[in-house]
């Protein structure tokens, strides 16, 4: 999407940039995560001019996040549903939705929360530990290198050893 690449960077966060990176691609994904499939509908919460849409839809489908589904035959439209991995990105946008009511509430404070259905509770995104299953804090997880990782020359770039997340 943001049609950059990173030669030099041996890093997850860089490649998951260049699918989900770019404005306009997390905007469509939060649309979709609330339920919005057709063209026209992200026309119009977005706001968007349509050559810039008809580019992140179509990138958004190569890149295996949406689906493009045929609805209706004359004139032909299609809408875009969220595939299995474009709803894996739901602890994303909703992680970033929380920063932002946290931050940035704006002045009548945050427009949206997430809420788990059966229940009604706010459904938050935390880190759990793998093992003890124990809700970590920033200043609890420390980034290492991957043991179980194919060692490649490009390891040769790459950062060994641990880097705490900053607080």
């Amino acid at each position: 999407m943001l049609k950059n690449t990173y030669d030099d960077q041996d890093c997850s966060i860089a490649r998951t940039l260049e699918v989900i990176g770019e404005r306009w691609t997390i905007l469509i994904i939060r649309d979709a995560l609330l339920g919005i499939r057709r063209f026209d509908q992200f026309l119009n919460s977005l706001g968007v001019a349509r050559t810039v849409l008809t580019d992140r839809l179509r990138g958004l489908v190569e890149d295996g996040i949406l689906e493009r589904v045929q609805y209706q035959d004359h004139p032909v439209r299609h809408e875009y549903p969220l595939t299995a991995k474009g709803r894996e990105l739901a602890p994303i946008v909703i992680s970033m939705m929380q920063w932002g009511a946290r931050h940035e509430p704006g002045p009548d404070g945050p427009p949206r929360r997430a809420e788990h259905r059966d229940c009604g509770g706010e459904a938050v995104v935390a880190m759990v530990c793998s093992d003890c299953r124990r809700p970590l804090g920033p200043n609890e997880v420390v980034i290492v290198s991957n043991p179980d990782r194919v060692h490649t020359h490009a390891d040769s770039r790459s950062v060994h050893g641990a880097s705490h997340v900053p607080a």
